[in-house]
């Protein structure tokens, strides 16, 4: 049995259509409280970029409903619930009750996601909770530096409560408000994620009042057979055996140049999956570390993605076939005080990794490796407005998508950790911090070649209209996206300096620390393409004549890649390219 599941109990049974009522009812609760809590934080990276998730919890902390910013969050919010059950006891709950925490090693992330539950009581037992996780842009530590332990990167939140019986704990919020840069702008996205869990639990109790508690409870245990039903179904569909895979990470920001292996086993039997993450890398000096809950959650997520992507609202049920094996140490599984800061890039990694472990078993169903990185730097200066610190993270720059065995891969579009996230647009960054984008704009031949072709990245200008501080994180610049079945690599992520109007492009790799601009100076950040899937001498001809038209692919590679001859209006030269793909 996995430790992380809860034995189940048999529910009594509930007519279907009132399963379907609730089922789209509680998927509502979650997207109306992710609705709230965008429309009243005070942070681009909450109400644009979408860097939260919101849910609702059965009493024991299982998922009933998530509201998707970050799929990473999948397993951590569900610990995180049951964590505080375990450190007050059922007893010590009450109605009124908000607990808090950002405590890394039990959300699985870094500090700067504060983490509110709200149990839900209907007539007096409880019933259930609500629960919001969101990125605070500031929550003190060091500034632009890499951090080597838990204690500089900032305020340390045990789990206590915020608001005990409906009276907020003032001292927590001073204590808070003396520890952050931007004390206005953490509080207010404070109180939108008490926004958040306060929509949850009214709209949860409206669906109890109106439905009963009873038939409400029945269907969430009928939502959650029928997703481990279906898990089980598409994992029969998977033949048996034992699939590994391996990839790296290009160093940890300390070591640079030194890799970080990522080595992953998967174990198919009948309609239970293992994935076995015991030979991850033990955890690293520099701030990439992630906590268990994450390494959970990548094994979750490219379960997910493999057996149920479309079964909603993300319930535990689909998770219940899945075992997951792995030692406390790793950069998945990091132990205090081993430092957090940076903890979603690794793990994005590892699920390409697994999709690579299980492409030969199932090619219809996996994808290339993709860019597998935010690409977001951090910038923070004096306003020439104000004369205040401004910290804005500028991104996530969306990258290349693997290919299919029967699609090409998705262009700019987000990291696989961040789900619905979005791109800062540009206008809100020009009209509220001292930045002009210079240009925005498609990265040609970022896409790996292949039949189909992988997605391909962007490329980002920056300059600085006052003097302001860089940082970068970025990684997978030397361990490019992967093809599959014969599919090319694609270009990995990278940036670069502009300083005096000079560029600096060779750069050993894409970590930069609180690299000063000038005004007039820039940066450029590249986020790479997706690997490709098949041979590229087997795509059809005219589709790279209309990749290179689109400026996808240069004419270069349109005839070293895919071994095919465009005369000078970009058109097919059939004879020609049938000569030099049979000579290849």
């Amino acid at each position: 049995m996995n430790p992380l599941h809860t034995p189940q109990t048999a529910a009594p049974t509930v007519d279907p259509v009132i399963v379907e009522i609730i089922r789209n009812g509680l998927f509502a609760v979650t997207e109306e409280m992710k609705t709230n809590l965008m429309r009243t934080a005070y942070n681009l990276i909450i109400y644009e970029a979408l860097d939260f998730t919101v849910g609702l919890f059965t009493k024991e902390g299982d998922t009933v409903s998530i509201g998707l910013g970050l799929p990473m969050f999948i397993r951590g919010m569900s610990e995180t619930v049951k964590a505080k059950i375990r450190h007050f006891g059922y007893e010590n709950i009450q109605p009124g009750d908000i607990l808090v925490t950002n405590d890394a090693y039990t959300t699985g992330s870094h500090l700067n996601h504060f983490t509110f539950t709200m149990p839900v009581f209907h007539e007096g037992e409880l019933i259930g909770f609500t629960c919001c996780m969101a990125h605070w842009l500031d929550v003190g530590g060091s500034l632009g530096q890499i951090t080597t332990d838990i204690f500089s990167e900032g305020i340390q939140i045990p789990i206590v409560k915020y608001q005990s019986a409906g009276r907020v704990n003032q001292d927590l919020v001073d204590i808070i408000a003396m520890n952050v840069r931007l004390p206005e702008r953490a509080l207010g996205d404070l109180r939108a994620q008490i926004t958040a869990v306060t929509t949850g639990e009214r709209r949860f109790l409206e669906l109890v009042q109106r439905y009963g508690n009873d038939s409400v409870q029945a269907a969430i245990g009928e939502i959650m057979n029928a997703s481990e039903a279906l898990a089980r179904q598409n994992t029969l569909s998977i033949p048996d055996g034992v699939y590994e895979a391996e990839s790296f990470m290009d160093d940890d920001g300390l070591e640079i140049g030194k890799r970080v292996p990522i080595r992953v086993k998967v174990t198919v039997k009948g309609d239970e999956m293992e994935i076995d993450l015991s030979d991850v890398s033990r955890q690293v000096k520099g701030f990439y570390n992630s906590g268990f809950t994450t390494g959970i959650a990548c094994a979750q997520v490219a379960y997910k993605c493999l057996t149920t992507p479309t079964d909603y609202p993300v319930n535990d049920g689909s998770f219940r076939p899945l075992k997951v094996i792995m030692p406390m140490g790793t950069v998945i599984s990091a132990e205090r005080p081993y430092p957090m800061r940076v903890w979603m890039t690794f793990p994005m990694t590892v699920i390409d990794t697994i999709f690579k472990a299980l492409a030969p078993a199932i090619p219809d169903r996996s994808i290339a490796g993709h860019h597998a990185d935010l690409v977001f730097p951090n910038i923070h200066g004096i306003s020439p407005e104000d004369g205040r610190l401004f910290i804005v993270g500028i991104g996530p720059l969306g990258g290349g998508w693997g290919a299919k065995s029967r699609e090409d891969g998705v262009s700019v579009t987000v990291c696989i950790n961040d789900g619905d996230t979005h791109n800062s647009p540009t206008e809100q960054l020009e009209a509220k911090y001292p930045v002009l984008v210079e240009s925005y704009r498609i990265r040609e031949d970022s896409g790996g070649a292949g039949e189909f072709r992988g997605g391909l990245g962007a490329e980002m200008v920056v300059q600085a209209l006052s003097p302001f501080s860089v940082t970068t994180r970025i990684d997978r610049m030397h361990c490019k996206p992967w093809g599959l079945e014969g599919g090319g690599e694609a270009a990995g992520n990278g940036i670069a300096i502009r300083h005096k109007g000079e560029w600096n492009e060779d750069l050993p790799n894409a970590k930069i620390f609180n690299v000063r601009l000038e005004r007039g100076d820039a940066y450029k950040m590249l986020s790479g393409g997706g690997g490709g899937f098949g041979h590229p001498f087997r795509r059809d001809a005219a589709k790279v004549a209309e990749d290179v038209r689109e400026g996808y692919v240069s004419r270069e590679a349109a005839e070293k890649l895919y071994g095919v001859v465009l005369d000078q209006q970009l058109r097919v030269k059939p004879s020609e390219t049938a000569a030099l793909r049979a000579g290849a």
